[in-house]
């Protein structure tokens, strides 16, 4: 059932409950109209009967009083409303009021008569010789009344049918708006957000379409930004592939090569001890080389990919992370906190929040003069990922930087987007007045658990 059909039937029901009470009080007025005037008619002419009666009884040369009274009542005729019967002294019916012919031909239905007949008593008078009774009688007015409720009813039925049609008609233009709303929204259901609604002259409407058309922008505007974390998240994942395939390849094939060119130097170092001291010094020159770069060799591996992420997990990832920064920076303090199922993340998760963890130590190491770093890392028992890192170094005005252009600010926040995840930075620039607060990290990854499984 159609909104314009079901507010034209709450209508034609008001006006149908309006147009009962507008006839059920004029049913109620014509009944008492109709009662007051039979209660006159029936006064009035008692009255007058009651003033022949007097007359012939204080003249009796005029003859009987029911003789006096039969040729008053004949010269008479009818009298509104009311019947008049006259009886002689056996019972016998000697006259009787002709009965009206206002509207004779109009015959009203049983149950409008019977609403409004007022049921008024008869009056009687025993007289000389005979028995007079004046009987209520307001079938005129009834008719009368039907012909003009008659009327009034079709005139009411013409004009609420109009009415009704009007109605209908008015609320199919006033809710013309509905069809292009109805049909922007399939199409939103459907995926085409590019659907959007003119301006319409209904205030109410506009402010709807308006709003229809914010939220369609909003929403392609989220699309876009999924869109984009998806790419993003694409991106960092083949970035992570070719890092491990590139330390693979270091490992195996250059980290072959340097071993042998080490091995190679021990055996010619080894003959040449004593016969050729300067070839034993080059020779042992090659092994250090080949030493230090095989120590250079691993510590791009680490970088690139760490191999106890794959076999050990993040936690001793992380662990092995903090220790190695440690024993390079001896001044820096760093206090790693851990807690929760943190083996149950997955591989995708695994490698973000490392990354995320070793770009932030890196940064702090670089631009914070920093002394102190806290990392607390928990996952919640609702299966949320929460990441916290600060330090006590100098921090930054985060209204003058422009995070969008700060490349390591802006990597963290794409990892963690890419993940569904909330990114805040918080700190406060130190100055002559104040003592600068540091800088604080807030990630939290909702469902982090469960995107990890899925990963």
């Amino acid at each position: 059932m159609s909104l314009r059909f079901r507010l034209n039937l709450l209508i034609t029901m008001l006006m149908l409950l309006f147009m009962f009470a507008v006839g059920y009080v004029m049913i109620n007025g014509t009944k008492a109209s109709i009662q007051e005037g039979v209660e006159a008619a029936t006064r009035v002419t008692t009255q007058l009967l009651d003033t022949v009666i007097v007359s012939s009884v204080q003249t009796p040369e005029l003859g009987y009083t029911r003789d006096v009274l039969k040729r008053f009542l004949e010269s008479l005729g009818h009298v509104r409303s009311n019947e008049i019967y006259l009886y002689d002294g056996h019972g016998t019916l000697i006259y009787q009021s002709p009965p009206s012919k206002f509207q004779a031909t109009v015959s009203p239905p049983r149950w409008f008569q019977d609403m409004l007949d007022p049921k008024e008593p008869s009056m009687t008078r025993f007289v000389q010789y005979g028995k007079l009774i004046v009987q209520p009688n307001p079938a005129g007015a009834i008719r009368e009344n039907w012909l003009i409720m008659n009327r009034l009813f079709w005139i009411g039925l013409t004009f609420f049918v109009l009415l009704n049609a009007l109605v209908y008609w008015l609320l199919g233009h006033w809710l013309q708006p509905l069809q292009p709303m109805i049909k922007a929204i399939n199409q939103m259901e459907q995926g085409d957000l590019s659907a959007r609604l003119p301006e319409f002259d209904l205030p109410e409407f506009e402010k709807i379409g308006h709003s229809l058309n914010r939220m369609a922008e909003s929403l392609a505007a989220e699309r876009q930004l999924e869109e984009n974390r998806q790419v993003t998240h694409l991106i960092q994942k083949h970035i992570e592939d070719e890092r491990r395939s590139l330390a693979r390849e270091l490992h195996d094939e250059l980290g072959q090569y340097v071993t042998a060119i080490k091995t190679f130097a021990v055996a010619i170092a080894n003959k040449t001890k004593e016969k050729a001291p300067e070839v034993e010094a080059s020779a042992q020159t090659i092994v250090a080389a080949a030493n230090h770069i095989y120590d250079g060799m691993h510590n791009i591996i680490k970088q690139l990919r760490p191999g106890s992420l794959d076999n050990l997990g993040l936690v001793e990832t992380l662990r092995d992370a903090v220790t190695s920064v440690q024993s390079q920076h001896p001044n820096l303090a760093i206090n790693l906190s851990l807690s929760g199922k943190l083996d149950a993340l997955g591989e995708t998760l695994n490698i973000n929040i490392y990354r995320i963890v070793q770009e932030s130590i890196n940064n702090i190491i670089k631009h914070a003069d920093a002394t102190q770093i806290v990392i607390d890392l928990v996952a919640t028992k609702t299966g949320a990922l929460q990441l916290t890192i600060s330090d006590n170094g100098k921090g930054m005005d985060i209204d003058a930087v422009d995070q969008s252009n700060h490349f390591g600010l802006l990597g963290m926040r794409e990892r963690v987007q890419g993940l569904h995840g909330s990114f805040n930075v918080a700190s406060e620039a130190s100055s002559s007045k104040t003592k600068s607060r540091g800088t604080t990290i807030y990630i939290n990854i909702p469902q982090a658990i469960q995107t990890g499984k899925d990963s």
